[in-house]
């Protein structure tokens, strides 16, 4: 199975979020809301990847 751009793309926004949650959460005096944002966001990114995926293996 190869990797399609829409999920090389999908991927990489996930990673890029999860390096975002991360610095967030270190950061002193950081944005509780922001945070809540990113993480929301991130979720959305994985449930869709998860999504294609699940078709893909359907057929």
């Amino acid at each position: 199975m190869s990797l399609n751009p829409h999920i090389y793309h999908l991927s990489a926004l996930h990673r890029r979020l999860d390096e975002a949650v991360r610095r967030e959460a270190r950061r002193r005096g950081g944005d509780p809301f922001r945070l809540l944002r990113l993480k929301k966001l991130k979720l959305a990114v994985r449930d869709r990847l998860s999504a294609i995926m699940r078709r893909r293996a359907l057929g």
